[in-house]
């Protein structure tokens, strides 16, 4: 059985470690102002990390799915 590209898993090159490193930071950055806004705790922070957590994992699938960041 062929694995489908929905799942298929992607090997980084160099330029889309660095990009995947970015992304991470990125977000860590917001995250981290949007604790010293509203606060580290609670149930709404609890729901922002998490989405935040699943919107770096899109983003950074999204990069890694084009050739140009992929090990050969």
């Amino acid at each position: 059985m062929t694995i489908r590209n929905e799942f298929k898993v992607h090997m980084l090159n160099e330029e889309g470690m660095s990009k995947a490193v970015g992304i991470a930071d990125g977000f860590s950055h917001l995250l981290t102002g949007l604790e010293l806004i509203c606060g580290a705790d609670g149930r709404e922070m609890a729901l922002v990390r998490t989405k935040l957590q699943e919107a770096a994992f899109y983003a950074k699938r999204a990069m890694a799915e084009k050739p140009e960041n992929q090990r050969l």
